[in-house]
């Protein structure tokens, strides 16, 4: 097997010779949010099996798919769907197409994803811009050999969610009449859920939101130079909060049910691209 570095130029010259497109956004559309790419213009779609040394998708609701298209005017590039750390993959394999991004051009990424709700003021639906993030997912991607030529050994975190654009979307949403909430999403590895005693601590020590997602590509997107945007889509609330089992089938019928104002979010986000 080629290492990383290989895998991530391989990777980017067959994307290049599909489009010449040099897209300045990036997404990660997380779990039932990648009907969004649907309205792209001028789409070209490759799917992650088509692409050498990249690994595949296996998530119901995460099509798999690298797809550069127009958006609102802009040239962007999107993951339908995206990998995850629970899939067996480490977390530099995970964050292999932010690196391939930065490559395209990319230099605002929007990762989005489901969450369950830790806020008690939240409920099913609700929007949630990433402010912060707690990593207990127990590894990082940046563990190992550090890939000199996309960022330093030591890459500062204290601002990995760009404040600047988490007050323009805000104040966008507000004149459209979309409620946003803002606060600190938490990673568990997965794949099972969290336990009620998981999702108290997590309260304790000032977690929002949680999920299996998110934080390895913020951070290797920090160390690419990456500005970052986050976006939870609060699709239950997490373990002990209700008196209801969970289920990844309540997530993509939630994420189904609110897409139009997820969407409009989303092409608020784009829009600062």
């Amino acid at each position: 097997m080629p290492d990383i570095l290989e895998r991530i130029e391989r990777a980017y010259s067959f994307i290049r010779s599909k489009t010449d497109s040099r897209p300045g956004t990036g997404l990660i559309l997380g779990s039932g949010l990648g009907d969004f790419c649907d309205s792209f213009d001028k789409s070209v779609v490759i799917p992650f099996g088509e692409i050498p040394d990249f690994p595949a998708a296996t998530v119901e609701g995460h099509r798999g798919a690298f797809v550069i298209g127009n958006c609102g005017g802009k040239s962007v590039a999107a993951l339908r769907g995206r990998l995850h750390y629970y899939e067996g993959y480490s977390q530099s394999e995970i964050t292999m197409p932010v690196r391939v991004m930065k490559k395209l051009g990319v230099e605002t990424l929007i990762i989005t994803n489901a969450a369950g709700g830790i806020n008690l003021s939240f409920s099913e639906g609700a929007l949630m811009l990433i402010s912060d993030h707690i990593n207990y997912s127990g590894s990082n991607p940046l563990i190992g050999k550090n890939l000199d030529e996309f960022g330093p050994r030591f890459p500062d975190m204290s601002d990995v969610y760009s404040k600047e654009a988490r007050v323009k979307i805000k104040e966008m949403a507000e004149d459209s009449g979309i409620n946003l909430y803002e606060g600190v999403y938490a990673m568990y590895s997965g794949p099972s859920f969290e336990t009620p005693a998981e999702i108290r601590f997590l309260r304790l020590i000032g977690a929002d939101a949680v999920g299996m997602s998110t934080v390895p590509e913020a951070i290797v997107a920090r160390h690419c130079g990456m500005e970052v945007i986050g976006i939870s889509l609060i699709t239950n609330m997490a373990a002990g909060i209700l008196e209801k089992k969970l289920s990844h089938l309540e997530v993509i019928e939630t994420a189904n049910r609110v897409k139009a104002s997820f969407a409009r979010v989303l092409d608020l986000a784009v829009s600062l691209g």
